[in-house]
């Protein structure tokens, strides 16, 4: 006979289902990307044709599991008619499908972390106005997840800041000063109204100047080597800045290069106020820091009186908007630029003397200073400054090695375990500072009495074999001491092979190796760059470096200062 359930006892499951399994209690939830604003230079362009701009939008996948299921994102484009055209850029993310009405999108999975969904390239429609604007707005669906939308705003015509490269000395010598001439022009069809000049140097590059309107900062975070030793300055030029108009800042700014001055970068840009790179908490002075980067910054207040300003050269024709926009071509904004200064950096080689019985496990620090008077921070290429190579002495044998070094053979060539080598190589990373110290702590076991039994620690370039001098060390005769164990007799501990020599007058330039990767730089002074840590015993860290922005030796991958006839000098 069929079982029955009467309305009391249905509806009484009815009322318990939800509370014992709450919908959707333990869904992810996804957050969608994309720029706030971006501006579309108006048809037909500078150049005749319609100018693309490139529109990318993410997902941020904040859980540590990856979301397996499908999911499908669309962007409504019916808004764009009459504003902007729609292609799929080359990169464009996801499997994507653009029709007049959407560009519609599939992932059969998020992985943990931030992807993209789709890069889109935007132009301005044929019979597009100036001033014109839709929205993009990305939403995304799946079975088991949430999706938080997001709108980006586009707009025909805006702001155009472009920054002219100026005329500096890329060779020079220590206490060298030069003159850092800003001058930009609004190459678009909308104002500014204040202009941001942000200005960044490496550690032996100084601003010699300071101004009221000006927030100074120094980056010096541990944990960041690729930023540790940069220092921001960000002025606010008030007033309005018009289309068509060119500007020079009315103010000196003074480069100088530090007696530590080596390989070093300056980087220079001006943006529309509100849209710099986001600025640190204030410190007590409440002057900000300036960029993302600096949210451990150590903040520096102005110290002078008077402050700094943007005069207009070359009046031109003038148009006028009354809602802001996105700047139409942020990467002319910005320059940067590189100095090699004549120095020398001199590495002196650490000696170790220890004593033991055998079965005692003893403890040393191996490797070496630097002497300068420059410091070393390889700032493209981020290879490491500097190796040591260590060899064990007979009877000894390593029970623990620090981070940031590699047990290999006696030949130098690749062994499988780590522990137990007879020669370790140990890598700095890629930033020295001038009286920095880097020690590696090794624990080893005394196997076997040897009665003066010696290895050796030398510091130098990196080579397939060990090491060589760097060009730019003036005394190699001390890169190499003495490792002695149980050593004869009852002595002092050993020195370093030569005593450090005088300073000698600075030799040739020191060129930066021209390869692609910017990376940052310490100081030398109470940072110990890229982990590499002497006194304190810690284990030196051996540094990857990702992609960044570039410092680019001359002007190469930057846009020329497209100057306008009649305006530009």
């Amino acid at each position: 006979m069929r079982k029955r359930i009467s309305l009391l006892a249905a509806g009484a499951l009815v009322a318990l289902g939800p509370a014992a399994v709450p919908a959707h209690a333990a869904d992810p939830v996804f957050t969608l990307a994309g720029p706030a604003g971006i501006g579309l230079r108006p048809h037909p362009g500078q150049s005749g044709e319609p100018q693309k701009t490139s529109v990318k939008f993410r997902i941020v996948n904040d859980s540590t599991k990856t979301f397996d299921r499908q999911s499908t994102f669309t962007i409504d484009l019916s808004g764009l008619k009459g504003v902007a055209d729609v292609k799929l850029a080359e990169e464009k993310g996801a499997d994507c499908k653009l029709t007049a009405a959407a560009v519609t999108c599939t992932r059969w999975a998020l992985w943990t972390g931030e992807s993209t969904v789709v890069d889109l390239d935007l132009s301005a429609t044929k019979d597009s106005k100036v001033g014109a604007t839709a929205d993009l707005t990305l939403t995304g669906k799946a079975e088991g997840a949430t999706f938080t939308s997001v709108t980006t705003k586009v707009r025909v015509g805006g702001p155009d800041l472009v920054l002219e490269r100026a005329r500096l000395k890329a060779e020079q010598k220590p206490g060298d000063k030069q003159n850092l001439s800003i001058i930009f022009a609004n190459e678009g069809t909308d104002p500014v109204n204040g202009v941001v000049l942000e200005m960044r140097t490496t550690h032996g590059i100084d601003l010699v100047e300071q101004y009221d309107n000006c927030s100074y900062s120094d980056d010096t975070r541990a944990d960041q080597p690729r930023n540790a030793g940069w220092s921001t300055v960000q002025c606010l030029l008030e007033g309005e800045y018009e289309p068509g108009a060119l500007y020079g800042v009315d103010g000196p700014l003074t480069l100088k290069a530090a007696p530590h001055a080596f390989i070093d970068g300056l980087t220079y840009a001006v943006y529309a106020a509100g849209d710099q790179p986001k600025a640190a908490k204030a410190a007590k002075d409440g002057a900000p820091a300036a960029g993302d980067q600096q949210k451990a910054a150590k903040n520096r207040g102005p110290a002078a009186g008077n402050k700094l300003a943007a005069a207009k050269q070359a009046p031109k024709a003038s148009a006028r908007s009354a809602q802001p926009a996105a700047d139409l071509e942020p990467r002319n904004n910005i320059q940067k630029f590189d100095f090699a200064t004549r120095n020398t950096a001199d590495l002196v080689a650490t000696g170790v003397s220890l004593k033991g019985g055998v079965g005692e496990t003893v403890t040393a620090d191996f490797g070496f200073r630097n002497d300068g008077p420059a410091w070393v921070a390889y700032l493209r290429s981020g290879k490491e400054v500097a190796r040591t190579d260590i060899f064990i002495p007979a009877g000894a044998k390593v029970t623990k090695v620090p981070a940031g070094c590699t047990g290999v053979n006696a030949d130098g060539t690749h062994r499988d375990q780590t522990l137990g080598a007879p020669r370790y190589f140990c890598s700095t990373g890629h930033v020295v500072g001038e009286k920095e110290t880097f020690a590696y702590p090794f624990q080893l076991k005394i196997e076997k009495v040897v009665a003066g039994a010696e290895g050796s620690i030398t510091v130098g370039e990196w080579t397939p074999e060990g090491t060589t001098g760097q060009r730019w060390d003036p005394n190699h005769a001390n890169n190499k001491a003495a490792f002695v164990i149980n050593a004869k007799g009852s002595g002092p501990a050993p020195t370093p092979t030569a005593t450090t020599s005088a300073t000698p007058a600075p030799t040739g330039s020191a060129t930066p190796t021209a390869t692609a990767a910017p990376s940052a730089s310490a100081t030398g002074t109470g940072v110990t760059a890229n982990g590499g840590l002497a006194s304190t015993g810690s284990s030196a860290q051996v540094i990857a470096l990702g992609s960044a922005a570039l410092l680019v030796v001359g002007g190469g991958l930057f846009l020329a200062f497209r100057r306008k006839a009649g305006g530009h000098a």
